[in-house]
């Protein structure tokens, strides 16, 4: 133990979430493309499909999460961590080189590699984070996930706000940013955060839950803070200056959590030692010996069942949706595949909003698109936050199957795609919302619904295979569909590239994301039925649990 820490403590257990909230608050730069493609686009002299290819690339570097998913059950968490801490930094840093004009643009197939780079260093980030907070804190998967896909909801807008505080929304300045301050993150975060055993009682459980609500108020605070700035107009420097330090220290301030364990264990051992010494403890009468009887009859049962010789061996059978299983086995469900689609339907179109916020904002005549980029995130926390702890909460009263969440954001979705391809005034601001509260739904559910169906012994690399649709969706929606219609409507300029300005630009779009948001809502509807009896079995363990705690209590 080293200043009153040690790994194994509550205190070291929430030490390690503060710095995954906080690794998770700089890991969502995949999400930030937007705010320099038009930089991009105009040094390279790109067309939106050649710009959109290079988004498409950026997600691409999802697709390779499968190898720390791979490394995820043989590399510690602080190795695959800063993995990603790297990565990020020479992907994102060559970016920086070429749009500061520190060096000559890149032939393009090499900026699709460094994009891929950049992309792929948020995997190990986040791969590492899931697996070890969702097994450390497996009684909370909901709230857990929530709360870790929330901050990275919020990243965007944390970086873009602080960007355009101090920097102008210069984009040099923000891919510096996005190059650095991940890598610093990361050292820090190797230090605290390591697997360690789960709660073991119904009152280590109460306990995680109030802190999480505690958390979960912090980062509300922080959510309507960035939004506050973002809808209050333009500001002055020094207006700027105390926003960025004031934000700052509500990020730091989930620490106060094992401050205030650290203090409380303090404040205990003390009273222990002072005990000792006044010679005060009340010796309980018969304790010791009682407790020594139930050990010693649970070591004989244990012994007793150790040797006890199967009459039949039983045949391996394949295991059943609820229970571990590997890639393979879940991938020979149905149940892996309608969840596979459904979130491709969700993920993919969103992620196509997200890419082209920019040119969507350009062509509907906004100059200054960072407003949009901040909304989506925002709002995307607000999706995550919400319905991670929400979900959890149906579970524990009624048994309510997670996809059927899912479904309500995919229907929200598709009324937002058609909202959008409208145009009316004012319809982006509502549009950004909108596409944000269900993306962050979405990734929130679709994270702890996986490990719950398919267990988490192999949950890093099936994490890692869902998440091929980022790739995927960003290749069909972003890449094929949105590229391809905008350049059949843009005129082409004089250094090479085109534009468009219109609503007509991205509406036939929107229709099409709007019919796969549907198809979205169908699969999901079909989820929630056929996980019915999991979420039911789950519901019961934890009403037994609760009951036997009540009796051990009483």
């Amino acid at each position: 133990m080293t200043f009153g820490f040690s790994y194994n403590s509550p205190v070291g257990k929430w030490l390690g979430f503060v710095a995954a909230v906080w690794v998770q608050a700089i890991s969502g730069n995949n999400y930030t493309f937007s705010n320099y493609s038009d930089a991009l686009k105009s040094l390279m002299a790109l067309t939106q499909l050649q710009l959109n290819n290079l988004s498409v690339a950026k997600d691409v570097g999802k697709a390779f999460g499968i190898l720390a998913g791979l490394a995820s059950d043989r590399l510690s968490t602080p190795v695959i961590i800063l993995i990603g801490g790297i990565e990020g930094f020479i992907g994102y840093g060559v970016q920086w080189l070429v749009v500061s004009g520190t060096i000559k643009p890149l032939p393009y197939w090499a900026m699709c590699i460094f994009l891929c780079m950049g992309g792929n260093s948020t995997t190990w980030m986040n791969t590492a984070i899931l697996v070890t907070c969702i097994r450390n804190f497996r009684k909370n998967r909901g709230p857990v996930t929530g709360i870790l896909k929330g901050y990275v909801g919020l990243s965007t807008a944390i970086f873009t706000d602080i960007c355009s505080a101090l920097f102008a929304s210069d984009p040099s300045t923000f891919l510096l940013l996005l190059a650095v301050v991940p890598f610093a993150v990361c050292l820090t975060a190797i230090v605290f955060l390591r697997e360690i055993p789960p709660s073991a009682t119904s009152a280590e459980e109460k306990e995680e839950v109030k802190y999480f609500g505690v958390i979960n108020i912090i980062a509300v605070i922080i959510a309507i803070y960035l939004l506050a700035f973002d809808i209050s107009g333009t500001h002055g420097k020094v207006f700027s200056q105390i926003f960025a330090a004031i934000l700052l220290v509500l990020l730091a301030s989930p620490l106060l959590i094992p401050i205030h364990l650290m203090v409380k264990n303090f404040i205990r051992e003390n009273s222990e030692n002072l005990d000792v010494e006044g010679n005060n403890i009340a010796e309980p009468l018969l304790g010791d010996e009682t407790v020594t009887e139930e050990v010693e009859k649970k070591e004989v049962v244990v012994v007793e069942e150790k040797n006890a010789v199967p009459a039949v061996e039983v045949e391996k059978r394949p295991p059943v949706i609820g229970e571990d299983h590997t890639i393979f086995e879940a991938m020979r469900t149905l149940d892996f595949w309608i969840l596979f689609v459904s979130f491709l339907c969700g993920v993919g179109t969103g992620l196509t909003v997200m890419n082209n916020l920019g040119q969507m904002g350009l062509a509907l005549g906004y100059v200054d698109v960072s407003i949009f980029v901040s909304l989506t995130s925002i709002w995307g926390f607000f999706g995550r936050i919400i319905s991670g702890s929400v979900s959890e909460y149906f579970i524990k009263k009624a048994a309510m199957p997670r996809p059927i969440w899912n479904a309500a954001s995919q229907i929200l979705m598709a009324v937002g795609y058609i909202l959008l391809a409208m145009a009316m005034p004012g319809s982006l601001y509502i549009g950004s919302c909108i596409v944000g509260i269900c993306y962050g739904v979405r990734l929130a559910v679709s994270v702890p619904t996986a490990s719950e169906l398919f267990g988490l012994k192999y949950y890093g690399l099936i994490y890692n295979v869902l998440i091929l649709n980022l790739p995927l969706g960003s290749f069909l929606f972003s890449g094929l569909l949105a590229g391809l219609l905008y350049d059949s409507q843009a005129t082409k300029t004089a250094d090479g590239g085109n534009t468009c300005v219109g609503a007509h630009c991205y509406r036939l779009v929107f229709i099409v994301m709007s019919i796969a948001c549907i198809v979205g809502f169908g699969l999901d509807i079909l989820l929630t039925f056929r996980t019915k009896s999991i979420y039911a079995k789950i519901y019961a363990s934890r009403k037994a649990k609760k009951s036997t705690g009540a009796a051990v209590l009483s």
